[in-house]
């Protein structure tokens, strides 16, 4: 007796005992719509004025000077990410423990942006380096590979030797 037949312990399977003799196919999961990042804008302002401890018009203000910008929906209201709550969190914490005003904030994050970008692009290079270094032993190889092994390199004579060979071909 198979599980799933109609007189099997657990019932019947799925799909059997439908009128019509059909049986039911399940449906593949379909794959998730939207991949979650830390980047990904999810956060209406109110929450992520709670999730900062920070007031919705401070967050208001931070993105008129450009501290921190969300992302807009199509009807201009601001999303706001994980990275953008971790980023309120850093200007507060500036502004308040280091007594540091949002001009100087502004221009510590303009900096910090600038070395993420540059390290970013100096990764890019490296990796184009050594791309390129590969490829060159690989040539290198290759013209090593085609030498006919039936020549002998030259060899320059040696000052101290005056001996004279003569050669003459075969007839």
């Amino acid at each position: 007796m198979s599980p799933m037949t109609p007189d099997s312990p657990i019932g019947p399977g799925l799909g059997e005992g439908l009128p019509g003799g059909h049986r039911r196919t399940r449906r593949p999961a379909a794959p998730p719509q939207y991949v979650l990042t830390e980047d990904t804008p999810v956060y209406v302002i109110s929450v992520a004025a709670e999730l900062s401890g920070l007031h919705p018009q401070t967050l208001r203000q931070y993105d008129r000077l450009g501290l921190v910008s969300p992302d807009r929906t199509a009807g201009r209201g601001r999303r706001y990410s994980a990275r953008d709550i971790q980023q309120l969190r850093e200007v507060q914490r500036l502004s308040q423990d280091e007594g540091i005003n949002l001009a100087g904030i502004k221009r510590i994050i303009e900096l910090e942006n600038q070395v993420t970008a540059l390290q970013a692009r100096i990764g890019e290079l490296v990796d184009s380096l050594e791309g390129a270094a590969a490829a060159l032993q690989q040539r290198e190889a290759a013209v090593h590979a085609s030498y006919r092994r039936d020549l002998v390199p030259y060899q320059p004579p040696t000052p101290q030797s005056s001996a004279l060979v003569v050669w003459r071909p075969k007839r």
